[in-house]
């Protein structure tokens, strides 16, 4: 994890009481099964007076013409990636923290975040032993060195996480896992410790079965994984302040071509690897890596976080590997932020902008922690998507909750990507086709409140941007 950390105090005034009065009752539910009436747009807002709120009486009209430099012009015939899907990741602070909700309160929840009715997250991170939202360090081989790991254990996992992710998958038998370690098992490192260090390269062997171990004991567990990264956050230590390892460009090459895919092969799992599981700055090592021909064999993704750079450097790695799969995999809020429940438009243009540069999916950072950002053995101040209170229970959403509603309550997996464009300042737009012809225009507009004209061929409706707000419309493909 790479944020920034802050000392602002974490809000508690009168937005919080706004937030927590919302429950998983009282929030609509979208499902693509409604089918939106033709020449209708049925429309959901979020903004400073409104959380995923339905607006009414948005309906086309034939266009009065050549589109306008500030309207939004969609063209579904253009196409790009399609969609995985979104979600965030169940670490085992995480874990811990849903735990600790009594099992009605649990369900009730799980059934808002992962039921495809609702929230419907569908594409979850695990992570490979402890990270730093954990409740204490661990790996599942910890002690001298073990070079035909006799020890290894997922024991700690079957605490919180294991039966936590079980009951997502009741509530959502479709989500999509994938899991990436912060650091190997301390032997396997420079300086022999899991906090900060650097990987040896005598251990990538035994490190590919480590591999295997916990990808068959998840399997074991009823818990399948689907992808896997090398390594969380590859070119840092983090000042060894918490779970982490530097892994040179040469290193990670030489682990998937050599090891790790080789050995996925044998064994006949047909998990994907995605490489870097870093930042966009780091665009040209992934299309170094990429442009290996034995790393090609075993894999053709990236891993991108968004902390340093910015989100065009992701459409320079397409550029190089049109073909290569791209998936947004960590970032959260601060709960110390004054905005941490209301920075919904923040996130909007975020996810925007990791879509419109290729990528295929969203995931967010932990699920949920307590009101102060815990459990945590690391040195930043991240918030949960939810926040459960540590001693009341009480349920507090994000805005990156609600910027993640307008997304994931919308967009099916499968979806693609078809083009939008415009000259207005100050917002951010998407467009989507879902499998089943519905389409899905998805709007940030992170300045004061406009009005806009949306046109798709020869017809066009007219819109009202809330200020600071995320706004989804979705209509039937005859429109």
């Amino acid at each position: 994890m790479s944020v920034r950390k802050t000392r602002r105090e974490f809000l508690t005034s009168s937005a919080m009481g706004l937030a927590a009065t919302v429950t998983a009752r009282a929030l609509p539910v979208f499902g693509m099964e409604a089918a939106v009436p033709r020449g209708e747009i049925a429309a959901w807002v979020t903004s400073d007076k409104n959380r995923f709120a339905r607006m009414s009486g948005l309906r086309w009209r034939s266009a009065d013409g050549k589109p306008s430099e500030k309207a939004i012009v969609l063209n579904p015939e253009k196409e790009f990636q399609p969609i995985l899907g979104f979600g965030a990741a169940f670490t085992d602070a995480a874990c811990y923290t849903f735990n600790r909700l009594p099992p009605a309160a649990r369900a009730t929840l799980f059934h808002e975040l992962f039921h495809p009715s609702e929230m419907g997250l569908n594409v979850c991170r695990t992570c490979i032993g402890s990270s730093d939202y954990s409740t204490k360090v661990y790996s599942y081989d910890e002690g001298e060195p073990d070079l035909e790991l006799k020890r290894f254990s997922i024991e700690q996992d079957r605490q919180y996480v294991l039966p936590m992710l079980r009951e997502a998958r009741k509530a959502n038998p479709e989500i999509f896992l994938f899991s990436s370690p912060w650091s190997p098992p301390g032997w396997m490192k420079s300086g022999g410790s899991m906090l900060g260090g650097s990987m040896r390269r005598r251990y990538l062997p035994v490190y590919a079965e480590y591999f295997l171990k916990f990808l068959q004991g998840y399997a074991k567990e009823g818990v399948p994984i689907q992808a896997v990264t090398p390594q969380n956050e590859v070119d840092t230590d983090q000042d060894a302040r918490m779970p982490a390892c530097i892994w040179p460009q040469e290193y990670e090459i030489e682990f998937v071509s050599k090891h790790l895919g080789p050995v996925l092969e044998t064994r006949g799992l047909s998990t994907k690897i995605w490489i870097l599981d870093h930042n966009y700055n780091l665009w040209g090592r992934a299309v170094a890596e990429l442009d290996d021909p034995v790393l090609r064999k075993y894999c053709n993704a990236i891993a991108w976080h968004g902390y340093v750079g910015t989100p065009e450097m992701m459409t320079k790695a397409h550029e190089a590997h049109p073909d290569a799969e791209m998936y947004w995999t960590e970032g959260g809020p601060d709960y110390t932020s004054p905005d941490y429940l209301t920075d919904w438009a923040k996130w909007g243009q975020t996810f925007t902008d990791a879509l419109r540069n290729w990528c295929r999916s969203i995931t967010g950072w932990n699920l949920a922690l307590d009101e102060l950002g815990r459990p945590n053995i690391g040195p930043f101040s991240c918030g949960g998507l939810v926040t459960i209170h540590s001693q009341t229970r009480e349920i507090t959403r994000s805005g990156q909750y609600w910027a993640f509603a307008h997304f994931s309550r919308a967009i099916r997996r499968g979806a693609r990507r078809f083009d939008s464009e415009s000259a207005l300042t100050g917002i951010s737009h998407v467009a989507f086709a879902n499998p089943d012809g519905t389409r899905v225009l998805v709007v940030t507009n992170s300045g004061p409140a406009q009005r806009t004209t949306v046109q798709m061929g020869a017809m066009q409706a007219d819109i009202a941007l809330e200020k600071d707000s995320v706004t989804t419309w979705v209509w039937a493909k005859e429109g």
